[in-house]
């Protein structure tokens, strides 16, 4: 451009023209145009950040807003103990470590209690669903020390074993020679004086066929010994189709649908729910989590089977269970109000707590304040009885 020709219209001839990307006419590049549009960029990428964080924020604090709402108001004083409550106790009852003195103890610690049921772990199961007879010499010793000691309580083998659903190792239900195995098992510790069968295999999957024919064969055999059959199960989707998400994501699917939840239901006599490690940072939050989970389990159980709502007795931090959280005495509370706003004269609803040889005494006074003693059970029946602490439940009579 040569002298005396009129500059670009809107600037100097020496400036960039924003359109053609051309430099100074000096050489020098001026760079206030693209600066400003790396603002333009830096703050599109700002308000997207913020779209992204507000889309994963609004949902938990609205989850936690909503649990926390689950854990106020009034469980009420008929949701107390039904008298059939049940509790996990490690494998030294059975393999010879525990003594006389110390079933004495026992004895008298859940003599006062709702406790009716105790899972006895005398497993685990191998892979192909035998047992070694090895792994409970002491069971006579036990059963007939609990029937002496406390006759109204029943105590079940509690067996389970690791599934091959997220790894290679494992039990492997769909193979008909492990179901006969496990099935014999099953005859194998009703004959050594077991007095039920509680079984907790993990991971399992929601809608897993193969579990389910085998909790009809094992139904057939506890109803022909008059006997009966318990589970622990996971967790209720707290979402519609959760476990799905997390399958794909993790996967570990974790939960099981509410409709699976009630088909199994619907094949024992008890249901425990494994209501623990659920990654709950308060104790507030971690109570309505229980309160909702009752909610749905009591949706989905028959009014016939018992259904356990589990109580972690075990002090421990780690990835899914925080201590100062996940507490016995959130986990009663959060139970009673489920319970109260589902089905309060609901008389198959008991506690399981989980487990004997980590329970500290404060675990125990939760318990049993939050809950109360056989004598404390109220419900449909005391309402309106004229008496301040109701009726004692009659002992149940069979599964």
């Amino acid at each position: 451009m040569g002298l005396g020709t009129a500059p670009p219209q809107g600037g100097r001839e020496d400036e960039e023209d924003p359109a053609s990307g051309e430099g100074r006419g000096d050489g020098r590049r001026d760079d206030r145009f693209p600066r400003r549009w790396r603002h333009r960029r830096l703050r599109t990428a700002r308000w997207i950040a913020l779209g992204l964080a507000a889309l994963l924020l609004v949902p938990v604090l609205s989850a936690a807003v909503y649990l926390r709402f689950s854990f106020a108001g009034d469980p009420g004083e008929y949701t107390r103990t039904r008298g059939r409550d049940a509790i996990w106790i490690g494998h030294a009852w059975v393999d010879g470590r525990k003594t006389d003195a110390d079933l004495d103890a026992f004895a008298a610690q859940i003599e006062d209690t709702g406790l009716r049921d105790v899972y006895v772990h005398t497993g685990p199961l191998e892979h192909d669903g035998t047992l070694p007879a090895s792994l409970y010499p002491k069971a006579g010793w036990l059963v007939a020390g609990m029937r002496e000691r406390l006759p109204r309580v029943r105590v079940q083998a509690w067996l389970g074993d690791v599934l091959a659903t997220e790894t290679p190792e494992g039990m492997r239900l769909s193979e008909a020679s492990t179901r006969t195995a496990f099935l014999a098992s099953a005859r194998q510790v009703l004959d050594a004086g077991f007095g039920g069968l509680h079984y907790d295999l993990e991971p399992l999957h929601s809608g897993d066929e193969d579990y389910l024919a085998l909790l009809d064969g094992l139904r057939a055999l506890t109803a022909e010994r008059h006997v009966p059959l318990s589970v622990a199960a996971h967790q209720i989707d707290p979402l519609p189709a959760l476990h799905s998400v997390m399958g794909a994501v993790s996967g570990h699917p974790k939960y099981w649908t509410q409709e699976f939840f009630g088909q199994v239901a619907r094949r024992v006599d008890q249901i425990a729910v494994m209501s623990y490690d659920t990654a709950m940072p308060l104790e507030s939050l971690y109570g309505g989590y229980v309160a909702e989970q009752t909610e749905l389990a009591l949706e989905a159980t028959p009014p016939g089977t018992d259904l356990l709502m589990g109580l972690p007795f075990y002090h421990e931090d780690k990835w899914g269970h925080r201590e100062a959280a996940e507490t016995a005495r959130a986990a009663v509370r959060g139970a009673r109000l489920g319970l109260g706003r589902t089905d309060r004269d609901r008389r198959h609803f008991g506690l399981a707590l989980y487990v004997d040889f980590a329970a500290e005494p404060g675990d125990w006074r939760a318990y049993r304040e939050g809950w109360g003693g056989g004598a404390r059970a109220s419900g449909p029946a005391a309402r309106g009885s004229g008496s301040g602490s109701g009726p004692k439940w009659p002992a149940p009579a069979g599964p």
